[in-house]
């Protein structure tokens, strides 16, 4: 590999070490040289950390360093895991990913019941959704969808990861038991 290309490989890393977010490809296109293949840059760094410590994953649309999954459970011990979300923004949470966007009366309609302002504020403060427009209906509700950071937060590529809806059902109790 001539220098130039360890120069390439070093401005790739460097990038997406420093970003909160996933690196795109085409946003590390823009700071390499022009006869630079991002994608090849990009496989070269992930041979690169292949069985480190870190290694480079493909996430919400780009990539990013992230814990080796082997090491992960060892570190759950020492490094604070981020807080964890009531049920009511976790159930919410899914069905803005399966229906998205649509508005609050929406979410309502497909939970059966009423969506408290501290659910959609919860899920705004942690990134997980945002606005995605009106609905051209009076009042023009605003319409809900989920963000980049939530595709980061549960290792998807993009949106068409979700496992299908009929893996997220839970069995019904046994009937008899007793």
């Amino acid at each position: 590999m001539s220098a130039i290309e360890e120069d390439w490989l070093r401005l790739a890393e460097a990038m997406v070490f420093a970003s909160s977010a996933p690196v795109t490809r085409r946003a590390l296109s823009q700071i390499l040289p022009d006869e630079a293949d991002a994608e090849n840059v990009i496989e070269a760094l992930r041979s690169r950390y292949a069985g480190r410590g870190v290694e480079l994953v493909d996430a919400g649309g780009g990539v990013q360093f992230r814990t080796a999954p082997d090491l992960a459970p060892r570190l759950r011990r020492v490094i604070q895991l981020s807080r964890r979300l009531p049920r009511v923004a976790m159930e919410t949470l899914a069905i803005i990913a399966y229906h998205q966007p649509l508005s609050r009366a929406e979410i309502e309609h497909i939970r059966g019941v009423a969506l408290s302002q501290q659910t959609l504020e919860a899920l705004l403060e942690a990134a997980l959704i945002e606005p995605k427009g009106r609905r051209e209906t009076p009042g023009r509700p605003t319409t809900w969808g989920t963000t980049t950071a939530f595709l980061t937060q549960f290792g998807l590529k993009d949106l068409r990861e979700l496992p299908p809806p009929e893996d997220l059902l839970l069995e019904p109790p046994a009937s008899g038991a007793g």
